[in-house]
């Protein structure tokens, strides 16, 4: 398939308006195929040759203001439109389209469950084509009128609200001027909870099998999406521009959700059928109030070409944090920022792929180049960012400024030349030589904290307690951007509580980096801890002086703040990754301080890293069984400090870590027989099918236990659950079997193939995957090529043989990125996971000495 080029697409459109799409669809001609027909009224302002996308299955029929053309004219995806006159025309197209598989186009799903059918479409960045004709590229907006017969029985849901004329037929009202790629389509016999708000219809949908927990949720669903909206209306002068609001939770869904006008689609894992903590609650939350940021910044003003997308994904990311924390019971919400997704931004913009927020437009030369960038500097570098903008800009400016953005270019593009332009009209300060230094370079920045007496030539602040005493910070900064910081000064204070000792704060206090050079002089003896950017309202890595970072050691889980331990958790992470802190302290301080945390998302986020990285990544094998004690007696520490009851998502987090990092099957086995923890929780379908799946990771179980237990929970949950085990058994059979699934025969869906995958590779299992290893390249390259970039990123994320850590690994891998045959996708995925391997493998070097 031809992908599109900016040059290309700057030049279609200067030759043409597009007034208006009429599409219909029909959905009951099969299983494989559906019918698209396609009329597309345009302008060519000049004469001039283009072209218009369409991958069909069958190209029947193509016409020109009435004038047949030949089908066989279709070169890929593309119809070539030569010798165009200025002026009004007419296309029609016809054609059989294929059903997807793999969540892009049209994607088809049966419920194993019921045996229902679901569709709907996902047309970002460049599937629009898969469903009917189009001009495909953002900043030819259009107005969108869309019919679709569908089977008796079943809810058709569209961008605008869709009405019922009889015998399967559905007409969806006309859209505003929308991008191609947001054109939503999702059909099926849906269980739907309806409501307004605002006079304006609401409402949320999901695959019937999951109804009762639709049900369930639909309150806290509803109320965060009507605090969000009221929220977004005090924020932003612009109205919400569509005639409704629906929320759609759809099957193998590939991303978190989609922000489609009027019809956001969400990965419907976000319908808890299993026990889930608060954090996974704000999660979802979070999700929902991004999607919705983006009705404005993304939807109602939309980039004009893909060098922008940050503009579209670090705005809602920002707004999502943010609007949750001021309008729902989430208050807290940018502490699990903070350890959550702020590593992946600090991870991708120290890898060898890393681009700047705002790459320049000649980085982004088409449409698959632009794929790449959907990584952590888009989102959580990009929202960081905003955020250190924000305090430097003030809130006030911040939105006067986007306001004044929606209202110049509603129903249009925009580019970051306008985004900045219409900043800096609502402030004196220098946005553009802000963005310059924020947005357009690559990297961390390392600020690094010094502390001591000072010198006598240095004025001293005023003394705390009269005894004349002062200390002096100085912060050094490796790199080139402007931040502006809190500081925090902490000191030990008395407490009667057991474990660790508790500090207080003393004070905290802003400072410019860099600033004059001269050290900032504050009253009263050396703190005992003075922790940098406190709040964590800027973007860089942390550097501790010795004195404070002992006190981090010793007292971490003392500090009274949540997102100040969040930071300090985060400069651990740094360490480990950088080198600077044996992964045997990382744990040990686990160990010490995760029993008295109270923050869920902190304690989820460091038994993660804690798990997946330090201990199967960064440790080396000698080490290895006292690296596994110490997790597996952390999460028993956990679970024996739960047996009241109080905390149950603190239960469930040290439950769910304690099963995957388990090196021995009895107490497993116990739990799984008798179908609950002791002392709880009872076993639900997710608990389940991790106990079986670490049983057949450990060799404890076989095909009859995950066959019964697939009886048992006939699901897609239960599928995949299945899938991942047999992928995980430790045979030579099992493994053949999966890696055949996987890269032979094609017929795995998204989330089949991604449980499969995840099956496959575990630590402890070199010498049943050994061998696999030097075949992962050829062969993942073959199916990327054959099943293309949603496939591929997967192959590259969860097939990559991730625990082989050595250098022949990062040997093989290396060569393999000479292959010319490598897709764009799957070499993105492999440079980043290549350099996360060789900096695994540096940290086992540097712990050898």
């Amino acid at each position: 398939m031809s992908v599109l080029t900016r040059d290309e697409a700057q030049t279609r459109a200067q030759i043409l308006d597009v007034e208006r799409y009429t599409i219909a669809l029909d959905l009951t001609t099969g299983e494989e195929t559906f019918d698209s027909a396609t009329a597309i009224r345009f302008t060519a302002r000049v004469a001039g040759d283009t072209f218009v996308e369409v991958k069909p299955a069958t190209l029947r029929s193509i016409s020109l203001d009435g004038q047949p053309l030949d089908p066989a004219l279709l070169d890929g995806n593309r119809y070539p439109l030569p010798g165009l006159t200025a002026g009004p025309h007419e296309l029609r197209v016809d054609a059989a389209m294929h059903y997807s598989r793999t969540g892009e186009g049209m994607h088809r799903f049966t419920d194993p469950t019921d045996g229902e059918t679901y569709l709907y479409t996902q047309l970002f960045m460049d599937d629009v084509q898969r469903v009917f004709a189009a001009f495909d590229q953002p900043d030819l907006k259009s107005v969108f009128a869309i019919d679709v017969t569908a089977p008796e029985g079943w809810t058709v849901l569209g961008n605008c609200v869709a009405e019922h004329t009889g015998q399967g037929r559905w007409t969806i009202a006309p859209t505003p001027l929308i991008s191609t790629y947001l054109v939503a389509i999702a059909a099926g016999p849906w269980h739907s909870i309806t409501t307004e708000h605002a006079g304006l219809p609401f409402g949320i949908h999901c695959r019937r099998s999951l109804a009762p927990y639709l049900d369930a949720d639909a309150d806290e669903i509803l109320d965060i999406t009507r605090a969000c909206y009221d929220r977004y209306h005090e924020k932003f002068d612009e109205p919400y521009p569509f005639d409704s609001y629906d929320q759609a939770f759809v099957p193998e869904f590939n991303a978190g959700a989609m922000e489609n006008p009027g019809l956001v689609t969400f990965r419907d894992e976000f319908v808890y059928r299993s026990a889930v903590t608060d954090t996974e609650r704000q999660t979802r939350a979070m999700v929902i109030a991004h999607e919705m940021a983006h009705m404005w910044f993304g939807d109602l003003v939309t980039l004009t070409w893909w060098d922008d997308i940050w503009l579209n994904e670090s705005f809602a990311e920002y707004m999502g944090y943010q609007t949750l924390t001021e309008a729902t019971r989430f208050t807290d919400t940018w502490v699990d920022f903070g350890v959550a997704r702020k590593g992946w931004g600090y991870d991708a913009d120290q890898r060898p792929s890393t681009h700047p927020v705002a790459p320049d437009p000649d980085a982004v030369p088409d449409t698959a180049s632009a794929l790449l960038n959907f990584d952590g500097i888009s989102y959580a570098k990009g929202a960081s960012a905003l955020r250190q903008l924000v305090a430097w800009l003030g809130e006030k400016d911040f939105l006067a400024g986007i306001n004044a953005h929606f209202a110049r270019h509603k129903f249009a593009n925009a580019t970051l030349a306008d985004f900045i332009d219409n900043l800096a009209s609502a402030t004196d300060r220098d946005v553009h030589a802000w963005a310059g230094q924020w947005l357009r370079t690559t990297g961390i920045d390392t600020l690094t904290a010094e502390t001591g007496t000072p010198a006598p030539t240095e004025p001293s602040g005023p003394p705390a307690n009269g005894n004349g005493q002062s200390w002096a910070l100085t912060v050094t900064r490796d790199g080139s951007r402007p931040h502006r910081i809190t500081v925090g000064a902490y000191d030990h204070a008395l407490g009667t509580q057991a474990g660790p000792g508790r500090l207080a704060l003393r004070d905290r206090f802003e400072i410019d980096v860099p600033g004059d050079g001269t050290p900032t002089i504050r009253p009263g003896r050396r703190p005992a801890l003075v922790v940098l950017n406190d709040g964590d309202l800027t973007y860089a890595k942390i550097r501790l002086d010795t004195a404070s970072w002992d006190t981090v050691l010793t007292d971490l889980s003392g500090i009274p703040d949540a997102l100040t331990r969040a930071v300090l958790w985060n400069t651990a992470r740094d360490m480990v990754r950088d080198g600077d802190l044996a992964p045997a302290t990382y744990l040990a301080t686990a160990r010490t301080h995760l029993p008295y945390e109270t923050d869920l998302a902190l304690v989820q986020g460091v038994l993660s890293f804690a798990a997946g990285q330090v201990v199967d990544r960064c440790t080396i094998p000698e080490d290895l069984p006292a690296a596994r004690a110490t997790l597996t007696d952390l999460c028993r520490d956990l679970i024996r400090r739960t047996e009241d009851g109080s905390q149950p998502g603190l239960r469930l987090i040290a439950v769910r870590h304690f099963i995957d990092a388990a090196t021995q099957p009895d107490t497993l086995r116990s739990w799984l027989d008798e179908g609950t923890v002791h002392g709880g929780p009872e076993l639900d379908p997710e608990l389940r099918w991790r106990i079986l799946t670490r049983l057949a990771v450990l060799g404890a179980t076989d095909e009859t236990a995950i066959a019964t237990e697939l009886a048992a929970d006939p699901s897609a949950t239960g599928r995949e659950g299945a899938a991942r085990c047999r992928a995980a058994l430790p045979t030579a059979e099992a493994k053949a079997a999966a890696w055949d699934a996987l890269f032979t025969d094609d017929t795995l869906s998204n989330y089949l193939f991604t449980a499969t995958a995840q099956g496959f590779w575990q630590p402890g299992q070199e010498d049943v995957t050994g061998d696999y290893v030097s075949r992962f390249y050829p062969d993942a390259i073959a199916l990327a090529a054959r099943r293309g970039p949603a496939i591929a990123e997967a192959a590259g994320r969860y097939a990559f043989p991730v625990y082989a850590v050595d250098p022949e690994s990062l040997g093989t891998g290396l060569r393999a990125l000479e292959d010319p045959a490598l897709t764009p996708a799957l070499r993105r995925k492999l440079v980043d996971q290549l350099d996360d391997l060789r900096r695994a493998l540096a940290v086992r070097t540097s712990a050898t000495g």
